[in-house]
């Protein structure tokens, strides 16, 4: 599929990329795939450090608490029951390892279907390979101003670019995402997606 590629300031620069159909336009995009990537890439970013205190752990005396018949109430052995204020929590959270583990090929399968999706809904442009010359925050506005985006852009590079980083830093809805680096997430959660001409060349050789 062929698209066209934009220059930094907005123009067209009347040359065409080939996509890879088998990369970008699939006939049959996979939902679930793309659910169990978005599902693992969310459950591995969890910290798992929840913890809440059982009957066992609660710094409390261990007397009774009361005489065990003729108070008129339920039999009471220790304050550090859960049913008390300030007793132990019953079944609370522990600490635990959120990630599970997903095939390559549904993680590839994943990705190529997110791709197909963005670019049928035409949320995908493709500019030259650019840079900045110094990292300025301005700099970057006008050029997100230039290709008319809106918020959630997220720019796909070829390689790391220190004054394109440094320069995005301060813009919130702007993230800056290496070609190899690319995940299901990342795709969908932009608005628009402006990949590099050289970083699709690298898109292609990952996912093929």
């Amino acid at each position: 599929m062929e698209v066209s590629v934009y220059k930094i300031t907005g123009e067209d620069t009347g040359r065409k990329i080939n996509l890879d159909d088998a990369v970008f336009n699939l006939e049959q995009p996979n939902d679930h795939a793309i659910y169990l990537d978005v599902k693992q890439y969310l459950a591995n970013h969890r910290q798992g450090t929840h913890k809440s205190k059982e009957r066992g752990e609660v710094a409390y005396s261990t007397r009774k608490i009361k005489r065990q018949k003729g108070t008129g109430t339920a039999r009471a052995g220790s304050i550090k029951s859960p049913v008390f204020v300030g007793g132990g929590r019953a079944f609370g959270p522990r600490p635990r390892n959120y990630s599970f583990a997903l095939n390559k090929k549904v993680k590839r399968l994943a990705r190529k279907s997110a791709l197909t999706y963005q670019l049928k809904d035409e949320n995908i442009l493709i500019v030259e390979d650019f840079t900045l010359e110094q990292p300025k925050t301005k700099e970057m506005v006008n050029l997100i101003k230039n290709l008319k985006l809106d918020n959630k852009v997220t720019f796909v590079l070829p390689s790391s670019d220190k004054n394109v980083l440094l320069s995005a830093g301060n813009l919130k809805d702007v993230k800056i995402m290496l070609a190899q680096n690319i995940n299901t997430y990342n795709i969908l959660n932009a608005k628009k997606l402006v990949v590099s001409e050289s970083s699709v060349t690298i898109i292609e050789d990952i996912l093929k």
